[in-house]
């Protein structure tokens, strides 16, 4: 049995919006990451670095079908799929999926974190997206390593 992270959300944001602030590292930033090499392409590999940890996180395999999903691995058990749908209103539903990870005690703790992780994901997009709120900032502050 295979273990899996799900998460969605829908954003009242054209799908072109949705994807350029999952894409581009400038708009990313705002709300996920603190840092990266570069912008998400398909056959690429990016370096990732966040606020809250120390370390850099290569993001390689990466797929993308403009405007329609994001694909990449992090983590080398998993692989990570974005899918975005356009609805008839102009918003985007965003559906987030990470598996490959046999099941473990271990690895079910890591999903159920992985499912919370990815939902915070969405909502800070969400809110960067929508109302340029940053709600990442200083959020996990408490995790540093001093």
């Amino acid at each position: 049995m295979r273990l899996e992270s799900n998460a969605s959300i829908q954003i009242q944001k054209p799908v072109e919006e949705v994807f350029e602030g999952i894409v581009n590292p400038e708009k990313m930033t705002n709300y996920f990451i603190s840092e990266s090499s570069g912008r998400l392409e398909t056959g690429k590999e990016v370096i990732w670095k966040f606020p809250e940890f120390d370390g850099k996180y290569p993001v390689n395999e990466i797929k993308i079908e403009i405007n329609r999903s994001i694909s990449f691995v992090w983590d080398p058990e998993t692989v990570v799929k974005i899918t975005l749908e356009k609805l008839p209103d102009h918003s985007t539903v965003v559906r987030v999926n990470e598996n490959g990870k046999d099941l473990t005690e271990d690895n079910l703790k890591w999903a159920l974190e992985n499912s919370g992780g990815w939902a915070n994901f969405l909502a800070c997009m969400k809110a960067y997206l929508e109302y340029g709120i940053q709600l990442r900032k200083g959020a996990f502050n408490f995790m540093r390593k001093n």
